[in-house]
């Protein structure tokens, strides 16, 4: 299983939005320039987030993208979902009434398929953007720790 550019990208944007919650509205080509990811590309993106109501533009010469939640109440999960769509391993547990198998009541590959799923979904809706702000910050912390030997 492989997330999309679209998914991955769409999760650093909300990062770097989650970096700058409660300074104000953020540029788009400021993100894009951080993230070193194409703003059309971006606008895309935030279209989508935008209609889903992760985010909310402001208009104007100030104006960009502010999360329309705390950092605290958006999982990666939703951003994931949103700009992604189901997420699984094999069509037969994304799609419980999926046709494509003719042996879902017995197959044993999907009960590894199915606790795949049940792995990711754990981890992506209990890590929220605040989450990953104190990962940022231990990692940082890490890095300015010098050891001797």
């Amino acid at each position: 299983m492989k997330f999309s550019t679209k998914g991955r990208y769409g999760l650093k944007a909300m990062f770097d939005l989650a970096t700058h919650h409660g300074e104000g509205p953020v540029a788009l080509k400021n993100i894009a320039r951080r993230q070193e990811i194409s703003e059309h590309y971006l606008e895309q993106i935030f279209a989508t987030l935008r209609r889903s109501k992760l985010v909310k533009s402001v208009r104007g010469a100030q104006g960009g993208y502010l999360l329309n939640n705390p950092p605290e109440q958006i999982t990666v999960g939703e951003i994931i979902r949103t700009l992604e769509g189901p997420i699984g391993p094999a069509d037969c547990v994304v799609d419980k009434n999926s046709h494509e198998c003719l042996n879902q009541d017995s197959c044993v590959t999907r009960l590894v398929w199915t606790r795949i799923q049940q792995s990711v979904n754990e981890v992506i809706d209990t890590t929220t953007l605040a989450d990953m702000l104190e990962d940022q910050k231990r990692i940082k912390n890490d890095e300015n720790h010098m050891f001797y030997i």
